[in-house]
């Protein structure tokens, strides 16, 4: 084999070799959906194409959580919900936020002072409300809501989410 041929033959294999990139895996903690803390566990992180996510989700869900949107406050399912139970994430079913840590803010969202655990969301600085620090899940990457350093004690934090982007799950 000469030169030219080797160098054509090299570009042709890596042309028609299969690409293979390994999942992201992320660290997060499992809960029963009793609220029962399960332990930490290494998953691979949820990775899905739009067409995916949009069969998977109602179009106000896909707007929400995949496109960073929100929804009119006072029209969300859990806004006004006083039961116990755990929040999950609408798109990967990670545990995210307990009805223990739900309090009214009258914002028309449901507001948390607290995720469920810390290593199931990813958030910012929170805010003083004048700008926005995103919530999502580590998981999947969902848009859940905004963190806001306006809350009650104790953490004094206001996870301001978005009911399209949970899924509850009664005690």
């Amino acid at each position: 084999m000469n030169r030219r041929e080797f160098v054509i033959a090299s570009a042709a294999a890596a042309v028609l070799r299969p690409s293979f990139v390994a999942p992201t895996v992320v660290t997060i903690v499992q809960f029963s959906d009793t609220g029962e803390r399960l332990g930490k566990a290494r998953v691979d992180k949820v990775e899905k194409s739009d067409a995916e996510w949009r069969k998977q989700l109602s179009p106000l869900a896909f707007e929400v959580a995949r496109e960073g949107g929100t929804e009119i406050p006072f029209t969300g399912a859990y806004w006004n919900l006083h039961e116990r139970g755990l929040f999950r994430c609408v798109c990967c079913d990670n545990a995210l936020f307990s009805s223990a840590d739900k309090f009214d803010s009258g914002t028309g969202w449901p507001s948390y002072t607290a995720p469920i655990a810390e290593e199931n969301v990813v958030h910012g600085k929170p805010s003083h409300g004048y700008t926005e620090s995103e919530v999502k899940c580590v998981r999947c990457d969902a848009h859940l809501g905004d963190l806001f350093d306006d809350g009650p004690k104790p953490t004094g934090l206001r996870y301001c989410i978005d009911s399209v982007s949970l899924r509850f799950i009664k005690f």
